[in-house]
């Protein structure tokens, strides 16, 4: 029989969020990667690859039926360990075998796809070539993350660290270069990001065999009622799921297909490039919805009220992090832009505009896993539906105009309102709510350092307006975390705490 869960706190919440963080910074590398990228192998040619990758994550979390977050909820509640290794074998298999399927579509019909994608001259020649040596991504894509999903299910957050940072972005970098030291041309990116994912999945096998019995994952029966219930629990967790990967994967693809020829890759390309250095900020967040996820399904399976208090802690700490490290993002954008070649310059405009979207949707914290995981099926639904919507509709507007910066101004509103959505529905059905006045007084601190990163970037240039802005934002930082923070908040924090002087 697997133990009751322990009561969560904010000790819990704030070394899972840390560890989870720490594995979400290969989304740092690869914004350091992108300049590499892009001069090695030019900003059209990067955005045709981003674009495909993009399709391939599109696919994959359709083809997947929301596997990953089904375990979550699955296998915290499950009653004994038979349960739990069954779901994970179930998980494998009903994501893993149609993603095989598609995969071998995508490679036999790779001449009939290459020619709704837009791309430079030098490019059209091997597009068919990278589409289909592109097709096995799709599966081994699906494997790792159903095999992460399946760590972090049961409470090891950090886990992917070696996976997402030392190994994948790591052996991508390496193997880039060697592609284009071997004169790989156009597909020397295409080829470096299908290695690192080979290798990765061959690493996810010790991975698993770490946190469950990989004999028993074949072996462990199936209850009857199981496939019904992981199928019903993906299913219904897949628009929300859907929804914030279209958020972040479909944009470079709307753009190539919208825009013709050059133009569509290379919007693609300053979208990616904007989007990437957005996600810098979005780490937080993101560490927090990865650890509050299962933490919540768990504590919402015992009482739902203790989750209050974790779900403000989480909310402070994300605006006191994020609001600074937004402003440093927004006045140092042309300093960081300047790694790049000179036409990524475009990309200031859009990435700013996500930046900020992301600072907005920082201050409610992680309320769209809180929603999915504490037994609202609908809302999530409601919640997806009406950010797609507003997105499309920004989208069809302000595109054809305004390409890479029409969609960063849809992609930042969708982005929003969905979560904004989450923690009113909360508030309403729940009572819950991630705003107090130690909220508001972070906030109001983090506010007033940006707004000095403002003045700082106006009347200094150079590298001394990029050292003013980064000074300004590690002050705000500390200011912001030592007073928009209660006292075991800080404690929460641990050996950070101690060694930043915040307690």
């Amino acid at each position: 029989m697997i133990d009751p869960p322990a009561a969560v706190t904010r000790g819990d919440v704030a070394r899972g969020a840390g560890l989870a963080g720490l594995a979400r910074l290969g989304a740092l590398i690869e914004a350091v990667a992108q300049p590499l990228f892009i001069w090695l192998y030019g900003l059209a040619t990067y955005g045709l690859y981003v674009v495909l990758w993009g399709a391939i994550n599109l696919v994959s979390n359709i083809v997947d039926l929301s596997m990953t977050a089904a375990l979550q909820r699955v296998v915290p509640t499950a009653d004994d360990e038979d349960r739990a290794h069954a779901a994970v074998k179930l998980a494998l298999l009903i994501a893993g075998i149609p993603a095989v399927l598609v995969a071998i579509l995508i490679a036999l019909f790779a001449e009939q796809i290459a020619p709704y994608l837009s791309a430079a001259p030098e490019d059209r020649a091997t597009l068919a070539t990278a589409i289909a040596l592109f097709a096995p991504a799709l599966p081994l894509w699906v494997f790792v993350e159903v095999a992460t999903s399946a760590a972090r299910a049961r409470r090891a957050f950090g886990p992917e660290i070696r996976l997402r940072i030392l190994w994948e972005q790591t052996a991508r970098i390496l193997f880039a270069l060697a592609f284009f030291a071997l004169g790989a041309g156009n597909l020397g990116l295409v080829a470096a990001h299908l290695s690192s994912l080979l290798l990765t999945a061959l690493l996810c096998l010790p991975l698993l065999a770490r946190y469950y019995d990989l004999r028993r994952i074949l072996r462990a029966p199936v209850p009857a009622a199981l496939p019904r219930t992981m199928v019903i629990t993906g299913a219904a967790l897949l628009p929300a799921a859907l929804a914030r990967r279209l958020l972040i994967d479909a944009p470079p693809v709307v753009l190539n297909l919208m825009l013709p020829g050059t133009r569509g890759a290379v919007a693609a390309g300053l979208f990616e490039i904007a989007r990437k250095l957005s996600t810098v900020p979005l780490i937080v967040r993101q560490a927090f919805q990865y650890v509050m996820a299962p933490l919540s399904s768990a504590q919402a399976h015992a009482d739902r009220a203790e989750i209050a208090p974790i779900y403000r802690f989480a909310s402070r700490v994300s605006t006191a992090l994020v609001i600074p490290l937004s402003g440093l993002l927004i006045f140092a954008s042309a300093d960081i832009l300047s790694v790049y070649r000179a036409e990524a310059q475009a990309a200031v405009v859009p990435l700013i505009l996500l930046v900020t979207a992301r600072a907005v949707e920082a201050i409610v914290g992680p309320a769209t896993p809180i929603v999915e995981m504490a037994g609202h099926r609908l809302l999530p639904l409601f919640n997806s539906l009406l950010g797609v919507a507003l997105g499309a509709l920004l989208v069809a507007f302000l595109v054809p105009n305004h390409g890479a910066t029409g969609m960063a101004i849809a992609v930042g509103a969708a982005t929003i309102v969905i979560a904004y959505a989450a923690t009113l529905e909360l508030r309403i059905s729940d009572r819950l709510s991630p705003f107090d006045r130690k909220l508001f007084q972070g906030l109001a601190i983090a506010l007033g350092g940006v707004a000095l990163m403002a003045l700082a970037e106006s009347v200094t240039s150079g590298p001394s307006r990029f050292v003013s802005v980064l000074t300004l934002w590690a002050v705000t930082s500390w200011l912001t975390l030592r007073f928009g923070l209660d006292r075991p908040d800080r404690e929460a924090l641990g050996g950070m705490a101690r060694r930043l002087r915040l307690i």
